[in-house]
């Protein structure tokens, strides 16, 4: 009877640890690879067109651009004085697009084949918090290895507390 508090109590906690982590620490693909982004849809030729921004909005020039696919660079180009990038050549699948500290994973589609929602380029924003920082502070304290083995500790800690404290009401006189 008592192991099944203690399992209770253990569900309990790792129930509201899955309600409060961000989703993509709990998120795992399937293939290994990291979660698609946003989809984009080729132009003719499979060519892909996209921008490289500050996090002011301003264009990045001159910035190298690398398109990887499955762990292998496919295409590296540079950014215009504007901030844009074309490269030519690509097929439908996702890939991660690295410019400078910007870096974004997205899902390219051929012309007839896009979803309509797809983007007609990518968009890669350098030196701000974009998808991983929407969490705010907490991803900030869930990054550090200690805090997230404090956590660990006090939900084990706690309900053995707990226990031990109700079996020492039960036995004294």
């Amino acid at each position: 009877m008592k192991r099944a508090g203690i399992l209770n109590s253990g569900m309990l906690i790792l129930s509201c640890l899955g309600m409060i982590l961000p989703a993509p620490i709990l998120q795992a693909a399937v293939d290994g690879s990291a979660p698609a982004g946003t989809d984009v849809q080729l132009r003719q030729g499979g060519m892909l067109w996209g921008q490289v921004i500050d996090s002011n909005g301003n264009p990045l020039p001159g910035t190298a651009v690398l398109l990887r696919h499955r762990d292998r660079d496919v295409a590296t180009t540079m950014t215009d004085q504007s901030g844009y990038f074309l490269s030519g050549g690509l097929r439908g699948g996702t890939y991660e697009i690295i410019a400078g500290e910007a870096r974004g994973m997205f899902r390219l589609w051929t012309p007839n084949t896009a979803p309509p929602t797809a983007r007609p380029g990518a968009l890669l924003v350098a030196g701000g918090e974009g998808v991983r920082g929407q969490c705010g502070p907490i991803a900030y304290w869930l990054g550090n290895p200690w805090i997230v083995a404090g956590i660990v500790a006090a939900a084990v800690a706690i309900p053995v507390a707990i226990h031990n404290n109700r079996i020492h009401r039960a036995t004294s006189p």
